[in-house]
């Protein structure tokens, strides 16, 4: 049995991240993975910098995400963006290469004005334009586009390179990473929390649990009952693209995101749900998913019409049946705290700070009171179904 500050269970982008901040504050950090770390939903991802408001519904979702609430979280998640590469002394690709989110229908294009509202109460920069000006400015668009907000904020990073960057500080400041030790138990030992993993024991006052799509299952060793929903969506990567794609491009009312990567593919995804989760295997990628995104960037795109496909993959994804992030500590469990959701790769550095904050006692640098565990606790009697 060993001692820790903090345990953080999951080695993905929001461990990495938040073990990062914690080590370089002097804490005794022990990061446990159940496989190799950043292979689960961190891998798998698109890597986008969503600044300007997204869709709000993934094809597929029952419930929409609140665009209006996100706001304020994704501007103060791209300032911190703007620091990463200097702060971890490594390069993660991080481009900031302006977005377009793109609108075909009336009802669409309301969509976007409304949201230009939310982006400038957030102190968000957009600028909408009609279809003819969106073209001028990105002659790639086709001729459905009607109308187009642009955020020069928006961007991407590589996702393969952001979390072992992370990683590598983490350790650099203290932090020892346990890959391949799924926990099997967390139980309460005096006032902290003992956390097995195999043979491994740690005894430490605070538990983060950042298992992504897990989340859940690691909270229930605890005793714990959180309502989470996760699910499996999927990606695509085209053939390196001689035409090239400068700007990231997404769909106001569609599950469609499009960027081309610094090696010349294109990845196109969106949201759209994979054949099947599978928790405790691999998710499996499908076909008609496939075939729905695809059809929907050759609309937008049209030129995306002459690439070859390259591969498909799924990926987990810890949502939440209100499709909000959760963080925070939950009740009745002192030191157990959670971060996870949607969107959780744009709002990595955010959340990282937040659980560094909320560790030492302090205040979180946003306001998350009604993001915290507490709505999502099945045994809580007011906890409307």
């Amino acid at each position: 049995m060993t001692t820790a500050d903090v345990v953080i269970i999951g080695a993905g982008v929001l461990g990495a991240s938040a073990a990062s901040r914690l080590a370089r504050d002097g804490h005794r950090v022990v990061v446990l993975e159940r496989g190799a770390p950043g292979r689960e939903g961190s891998g798998t991802t698109a890597g986008n910098l969503h600044v300007q408001a997204v869709h709000t519904r993934r094809p597929g979702q029952a419930v929409p995400l609140d665009s209006a609430r996100f706001t304020p979280l994704q501007r103060a998640a791209s300032d911190l963006w703007q620091d990463v590469e200097d702060d971890l002394d490594a390069s993660v690709e991080l481009r900031r290469s302006g977005g377009f989110t793109v609108a075909e229908t009336p009802a669409q294009v309301r969509e976007l004005h409304d949201k230009q509202a939310w982006e400038d109460a957030a102190g968000i920069t957009t600028e909408i334009l009609d279809g003819d000006a969106a073209r001028a400015a990105l002659p790639q668009l086709g001729p459905s586009v009607a109308a187009a907000t642009w955020c020069p904020l928006d961007g991407y990073a590589n996702p393969l390179k952001v979390t072992p960057a992370y990683l590598a500080d983490a350790v650099r400041h203290g932090a020892e990473l346990v890959p391949f030790a799924p926990v099997t138990g967390v139980a309460r030992d005096g006032g902290g929390w003992r956390v097995t993993a195999g043979a491994r024991q740690v005894v430490a006052p605070v538990v983060i649990d950042v298992a992504g799509p897990w989340l859940h299952r690691i909270a229930a060793l605890a005793g714990i009952t959180l309502d989470l929903a996760p699910v499996a969506i999927q990606m695509h990567a085209t053939v390196r693209s001689p035409a090239g794609l400068p700007h990231l491009v997404q769909h106001i009312g569609e599950g469609l995101s499009v960027k081309q990567v610094s090696a010349g593919n294109l990845l196109v995804g969106g949201g759209w749900p994979a054949r099947r989760l599978d928790l405790d295997g691999r998710s499996d990628a499908g076909v008609d998913s496939m075939v729905g995104n695809m059809a929907l960037a050759v609309r937008i795109l049209p030129f995306v019409r002459g690439l070859r496909l390259l591969r498909a993959w799924a990926g987990p994804l810890a949502a939440t049946p209100d499709e909000m992030p959760v963080i925070g500590e939950v009740p009745g469990s002192p030191g157990f705290l959670v971060a996870g959701g949607t969107y959780a790769f744009t709002f990595a550095p955010l959340w990282a700070e937040t659980l560094r904050r909320l560790v030492a006692g302090a205040e979180p640098p946003v306001d998350i009171s009604d993001l915290g565990p507490e709505r999502l606790m099945q045994d809580l009697p007011e906890k409307k179904r």
